[in-house]
């Protein structure tokens, strides 16, 4: 599969939010997160990595963009993946993460684009979208869960691929659908990641049917979940996503990725 327009964007899924696709001939990585697995503190606890990823840094080839939604938790950013960021030309973020990070990181608002040279010739745009990590509004979530960004990406003759980062908003995605839909490929960001001890355990990313909602909102013709699975605190899985696009009539649009 090739991401020529009207053709379904091939994406590599290695495990938790992390998952990697060549997009204008730029490859692109997502959340990079690529420690194994054991106990990673938090400010409010620890979070549990249940299982290794698929594949490591030395075996991504070049990475050309990091597409990180934020860079204050273990499981969006590991140790391995800040080592890896040293790598890469660019890392587009949260304006809180572009001066945090440095080096070659730069910080996205909402509805900021850049634009980037293509090898070819031409250039394709990323546009920073809104993203609240949590299930209230982004003045009461950001300070418990911090700053989050998602990415629109556009260019002539290219489709157009929304990676959601860790939203749990769908009037987000409305948002963004009425700038950018419809979207042919959505990489959303799932799993139904809960904690009893933040906003009475509600989910802070979205879950199963949430995901097909915004999928629906978005006119996706093609949808690839990440971050669902390899840590304790996602509470629905894959037959959880399956099972939810299928009640919504949405299981051709579903691409559970090129795992490894």
């Amino acid at each position: 599969m090739t991401d020529t327009l009207g053709r379904r964007l091939a994406v590599r899924v290695l495990g938790g939010p992390t998952a990697l696709f060549t997009y204008g001939g730029l490859t692109f990585l997502t959340d990079p997160t690529f420690d194994e697995p054991g106990e990673y503190p938090v400010p409010r606890g620890l979070l549990t990595k249940t299982a290794p990823p698929a594949a490591a840094p030395a075996d991504l080839g070049r990475v050309d963009v990091v597409l990180l939604s934020h860079d204050e938790h273990p499981d969006n950013l590991d140790r391995a993946g800040r080592a890896l960021l040293a790598d890469v030309p660019l890392t587009l973020t949260t304006p809180g993460g572009g001066q945090r990070l440095g080096g070659g990181a730069r910080g996205l608002a909402d509805w900021e684009p850049v634009r980037l040279d293509r090898p070819d010739g031409g250039s394709l745009t990323v546009t920073g979208v809104p993203a609240i990590h949590g299930p209230l509004d982004r003045a009461e979530v950001e300070p418990i869960t911090g700053q989050v960004v998602g990415f629109v990406l556009t260019g002539d003759g290219l489709p157009t691929v929304y990676v959601s980062g860790d939203n749990a908003s769908l009037d987000a995605v409305e948002q963004i659908a009425a700038r950018f839909g419809p979207v042919d490929t959505a990489v959303l960001f799932a799993g139904a990641p809960r904690f009893p001890i933040l906003f009475d355990g509600r989910t802070i990313v979205l879950d199963s049917a949430q995901a097909a909602k915004a999928a629906e909102v978005l006119g996706a013709r093609q949808v690839v979940p990440v971050h669902y699975d390899s840590w304790s605190h996602f509470t629905e899985g894959r037959d959880a996503l399956i099972a939810a696009f299928t009640a919504a009539g949405l299981r051709d649009r579903l691409t559970l990725g090129e795992r490894g």
